[in-house]
């Protein structure tokens, strides 16, 4: 019962946590835009949450190997972590560094008002639970 009532701001408390990931690699990737060979990092977490929507709140492994373990993947939203990958493709200086500070301004930007929108949103549904609960 108590899960069901909180489920919605535990969805929001993971979109939370990816969302101050997410400024922590945007500053990381901005702090190292001078330092040669360093490439830039990205946090996942929309997609996978989209993915396990897409997927009824089920996410499936993909089996490529008779060997692989089947459904050792997160089983519903609450099992969705946010991934860290780097973006080693591209190359957008001759000393191999490949971050863009106006991107990243940009990015830490946005990232910063989906954060307070999401903070906003926790807060109207704790509002809602106060007026449930007192009446």
């Amino acid at each position: 019962m108590l899960d069901d009532m909180f489920s919605s701001v535990n969805t929001l408390k993971k979109g939370l946590n990816a969302s101050w990931l997410r400024n922590e690699v945007i500053s990381n990737n901005i702090a190292n835009v001078d330092t040669p060979g360093f490439k830039a990092s990205r946090v996942q977490f929309e997609e996978l949450m989209a993915e396990a929507a897409s997927s009824g709140g089920k996410l499936e492994m993909a089996v490529t190997n008779e060997k692989h373990l089947k459904g050792s993947g997160p089983e519903s939203f609450g099992e969705v972590e946010p991934e860290i990958y780097t973006d080693r493709t591209t190359s957008t200086r001759l000393d191999g560094n490949n971050v863009n500070i106006e991107n990243e301004m940009v990015e830490l930007a946005k990232n910063s008002i989906e954060y307070y929108a999401t903070v906003s949103k926790i807060n109207s549904e704790f509002r809602k639970l106060n007026t449930a609960i007192n009446g």
